[in-house]
């Protein structure tokens, strides 16, 4: 770092130390000095989103991001380049599982880059061996925290994480991608959204929700009590709730709320339509 650049940095701090009057006591009091910040442009909207989204990160479980085992693209080690280059050229991934004979036996990582080899045509008439192409594989339990994870995979320059239940069996995927995204991915939809919301209402019992938003903050709004085991989010809630990653338009109800998929991809929710269909309690102002 040059003189300048420090210099700046300093000043920065310097600044944000003489704003701050009394130290937060907990992460919505920290979160509230930090839109203040904003307001008076010590910080700015990109960095303030950015930090926002790193705490709702450090309060996640790789089961809320990872890509669910019927959504993986896998490779068998017995098949042929010929069985296997359609599906990988068609996805356009650049790592796939390998599995053994048993779907839960993955051998290692296949990178897709590896098989530029096979282009050439002295390689391509050559005896082709996958096991010698493959790279170790990491697994993780669906219970680490993303945060954890993300550290894990800097350590070790890993990209890609084999995630398991808790009997040892495959539950998905993990990549370092998945976690950056939910740190500094911005969702891009239809909907009028304002960054600084996690809940819209649009009609007397109509809402849309972001899918990361905190499970104690869904139930302090709607004076709920939804309660689920290592579940921190409403997208967790609702895919746990499914049994599977829901797709666009897919319904569900939960204690007298009705989730409609309003925003998804192949790897997770992004917004909810809501609808309150049971009595709830009046809420106090």
């Amino acid at each position: 770092m040059n003189d300048a650049a420090a210099q700046k940095e300093q000043t920065w701090l310097a600044r944000l130390a003489a704003t701050i009057t009394g130290e937060p006591t907990s992460k919505s009091d920290l979160i509230e000095l930090l839109r203040a910040l904003e307001q008076k442009r010590i910080i700015d909207r990109e960095a303030l989103d950015m930090i926002e989204r790193a705490l709702t990160v450090s309060n996640m479980q790789v089961r809320e991001i990872m890509v669910p085992r019927p959504k993986v693209v896998s490779i068998n080690v017995s098949e042929s380049p010929e069985e296997f280059l359609p599906r990988i050229v068609e996805c356009g991934h650049s790592r796939f599982p390998v599995t053994g004979e048993d779907a839960d036996d993955v051998i290692g990582i296949l990178l897709a880059k590896d098989l530029l080899p096979l282009a050439l045509p002295a390689n391509g008439r050559r005896k082709f061996s996958m096991r010698d192409l493959l790279r170790p594989v990491t697994r993780v339990p669906e219970s680490k925290r993303v945060n954890v994870l993300l550290q894990e995979f800097r350590e070790n320059r890993s990209h890609l994480a084999l995630v398991c239940d808790e009997h040892g069996g495959v539950a998905g995927i993990v990549t370092i991608e998945d976690v950056l995204e939910q740190m500094v991915g911005e969702i891009e939809d239809e909907y009028d959204f304002d960054p600084d919301d996690f809940i819209k209402q649009h009609a007397d019992s109509g809402y849309i929700v972001k899918a990361l938003t905190p499970l104690e903050d869904f139930n302090e709004h709607f004076a709920a009590a939804i309660a689920c085991a290592d579940v921190e989010t409403v997208g967790g809630l609702v895919v746990k709730h499914f049994g599977h990653l829901p797709k666009r338009d897919e319904c569900i109800g939960i204690d007298g709320f009705n989730f409609k998929v309003l925003n998804s991809d192949s790897r997770r929710i992004h917004l909810l339509q809501l609808t309150v269909t049971g009595a709830q309690p009046e809420r106090a102002d």
